[in-house]
């Protein structure tokens, strides 16, 4: 894997001061080996990284993050984060990975919305289009660790695959990311919990 890592600036947000830098992570074309559709991912961190910073891993959700979809629960884990990490004490950070619809893309993520206004889950939805029902990647938060030294964390996340994942780059515990439930996602959070073990 190949990636850029930008210089790193400050972030004042209604959340607190936090700094920002942006790792470029390459794909390559598996036929020509030649670099392909650049992800920019961003960490977002605070001033001081303690020996275990509380850390979240956030996949891109521009309807739930940026417009403030009901049908999803991901703007309310954003903001719950952003807060949660400013009040450790240990500081920590959050990563922003350019991975929209659990991988598929903000396009194909859009084709699942109509499927599953038809009565489809996410999952469903997902296979119906020919697609993974989660085909994200986490070899750049490798990178990321390596960058800022950081071999111990405490991870904010319900999805356990998350903890595995990350086991190979860093010690890891896990912190439960509760934020509530409302009649539009309500089906989207039992699939979370029935078919992905989510621990809800």
């Amino acid at each position: 894997m190949r990636f850029e890592v930008s210089q790193k600036a400050k972030l004042p947000t209604k959340y607190g001061v936090f700094w920002i830098q942006s790792f470029k992570e390459y794909e390559e074309d598996s036929d020509t080996q030649q670099a392909v559709c650049p992800k920019e991912h961003l960490v977002v961190f605070t001033q001081h990284l303690g020996e275990i910073p509380l850390v979240r891993l956030h996949s891109e959700c521009l309807t739930g993050d940026v417009f403030g979809s009901l049908k999803c629960d991901c703007g309310e884990e954003l903001a719950h984060s952003m807060r949660a990490i400013q009040a450790h004490k240990q500081g920590g950070m959050l990563l922003y990975l350019r991975q929209e619809g659990r991988g598929i893309g903000l396009f194909n993520k859009v084709n699942a919305y109509a499927l599953q206004d038809k009565g489809l889950d996410t999952i469903e939805a997902n296979l119906e289009l020919g697609l993974p029902s989660d085909c994200r990647n986490y070899e750049i938060v490798g990178a990321i660790f390596k960058t800022f030294g950081i071999e111990e964390i405490e991870l904010l996340t319900n999805n356990p695959l998350k903890v595995d994942s990350l086991a190979q780059y860093a010690k890891v515990s896990r912190q439960s990311i509760i934020v509530g439930c409302n009649e539009h996602n309500k089906q989207y959070l039992e699939v979370k919990k029935n078919k992905m073990g989510h621990l809800l």
